[in-house]
C-alpha cells in the first residue's frame, strides 16, 4: 500500500504495564530470544517504526535498563487501555504499532503483513484472532481516530480495546503466520512457547 503524505507517523509501543499475575513473574522480562522480552519486541518494532516506546507503570521505570523512551500510565484507567491512551495523550497525531509483551512467537513476518496492509483511513489495522475470530487489539496498528474512539469508550465505562475495534471501521486481516499470535500468560503457556521454539514450531 502506498501511503499518502497526510498519513499519521507510525510509532512503536510495547505494552509492559500488566501485573503478570497468572504468569507469576514479569512477562516483559522473560527471555525467549536471548534477551528480555521487552528488549526483543522493542528491537523488532524498531525495524518498522519511527520511534519505539515502552508502556509501563511508574514503579517499573527502573526495570528497563534506563531505556530512553518510556511512557508511564498517565490516565485514570487500568489494563492495556491505560498504555494505549497514555501514548495517545503524549503523541495525539501519531499512529501506534502496538505489541503486548506476552507474544513470545511474534516475528518480523507478521509485522510486515500489518505494515503492508495498513489502512490509515480506518480506525485500526488488526489481525483476526485464531482463538475466537475476533479482532486482536494488541498486535495492531491504531490510528489516531481509533485511539480517540477508545478514549470516548473508556470515559463511558467501556474499558475494552477489542470492543472498540468491534464497533469501529477497521481493516481486519487474516495472518498467514497466525501461530505467531500465541499468547503466553501462564507458566504452562511459557513452557509451550519455549517448546515450540525448540521444535521449530513457530
Amino acid at each position: 500500500m502506498i501511503l499518502e503524505n497526510n498519513t499519521a507517523p507510525l510509532k512503536g509501543l510495547v505494552l509492559c504495564g500488566g501485573l503478570s499475575t497468572r504468569m507469576q513473574e514479569d512477562k516483559s522480562k522473560i527471555v525467549y530470544h536471548g534477551m528480555p522480552q521487552w528488549q526483543y519486541l522493542s528491537q523488532l518494532l524498531a525495524g518498522f517504526t519511527d520511534e519505539v516506546y515502552l508502556s509501563c507503570r511508574h514503579e517499573q521505570l527502573t526495570a528497563f535498563n534506563n531505556y530512553p523512551n518510556t511512557i508511564t500510565d498517565a490516565v485514570p484507567y487500568g489494563g492495556p487501555s491505560a498504555g494505549l491512551l497514555s501514548a495517545h495523550q503524549q503523541f495525539p497525531a501519531a499512529a501506534w504499532l502496538v505489541l503486548a509483551c506476552d507474544l513470545p512467537l511474534i516475528s518480523s513476518q507478521s509485522l510486515e503483513v500489518l505494515i503492508r496492509s495498513r489502512n490509515p483511513h480506518k480506525a485500526a489495522t488488526a489481525f483476526i484472532s485464531p482463538v475466537n475470530n475476533l479482532p486482536e487489539p494488541l498486535i495492531a496498528i491504531w490510528e489516531p481516530a481509533g485511539l480517540a474512539a477508545l478514549e470516548q469508550n473508556v470515559i463511558a465505562g467501556k474499558n475494552c480495546p477489542r470492543k472498540t475495534l468491534l464497533n469501529s471501521d477497521i481493516e481486519l486481516l487474516s495472518n498467514p503466520y497466525a501461530t505467531e499470535q500465541f499468547n503466553a500468560n501462564t507458566p504452562e503457556e511459557k513452557a509451550e512457547a519455549l517448546r515450540q521454539q525448540t521444535s521449530g514450531g513457530q
